[in-house]
């Protein structure tokens, strides 16, 4: 039986414009997050919960505004804020006209979501919304072996063009994370050099890895 290796869930922010044809990209990026992050169980809710809280942004504040996507683990609870520049138009949980693919609103979050709400800064608003995982804490969670082999793979991408002085020193879980998300990058860009269809690609990994966490229990 090999050793379980636990992980931690570092958070991450990510800037982008709001317009709808944004939606679907940060929806993908919330998808492979969660599945580094072993929580394939909320990426459904989560990506209806940012998808309602972006298009919030776009209908009633404007299209082009700039924003930020920031998630994060609050104890068991998986923390989805998008941070816009307008203190005024506030959102309300009779909002059900936005145009997003959920197509609710506000009512959408407040459906899926644990609980939600607004902060109001000097120069910004941030709605957020936090969804139940199931874990009894963020970092509790074990990676199953197929998890730990990924784990594997990616100490020897990170460590292959120089090693570390003392060459022993294991990634820290953060690190790794975003070298997992580089590696996929370049894995990407990769098959768009040789032709491929970088997309489809993709679609498909992520095919695969839904359709295994299906039919396997791939928890601890």
């Amino acid at each position: 039986m090999g050793q379980h290796a636990c992980m931690t869930r570092k958070p991450w922010d990510l800037a982008f414009t709001a317009e709808p044809t944004e939606v679907a990209a940060l929806r993908r990026i919330m998808r492979l997050h969660l599945g580094i992050w072993g929580l394939p169980e909320v990426v459904d809710d989560a990506q209806l919960c940012m998808s309602e809280l972006v298009s919030n942004v776009i209908t009633h504040v404007g299209p082009g505004t700039p924003a930020t996507l920031a998630v994060s683990m609050r104890g068991d609870r998986l923390r989805i804020e998008v941070h816009d520049p307008d203190t005024r138009a506030l959102p309300t949980l009779l909002d059900a006209n936005v145009d997003a693919e959920g197509g609710r609103g506000m009512a959408m979050v407040g459906a899926l979501a644990d609980r939600w709400g607004v902060q109001l800064h000097a120069d910004h608003k941030v709605t957020w919304c936090e969804l139940v995982t199931g874990l009894s804490a963020a970092d509790s969670r074990c990676a199953s072996p197929r998890v730990a082999r990924a784990q594997k793979v990616s100490v020897v991408y990170e460590m292959a063009p120089c090693s570390s002085a003392n060459g022993s020193s294991l990634l820290g879980a953060a690190v790794a994370e975003s070298m997992v998300v580089d590696a996929i990058a370049d894995l990407l860009r990769w098959l768009r050099a040789h032709g491929r269809d970088a997309d489809e690609a993709l679609d498909r990994a992520q095919m695969r890895f839904e359709a295994e966490f299906d039919g396997v229990n791939e928890s601890p």
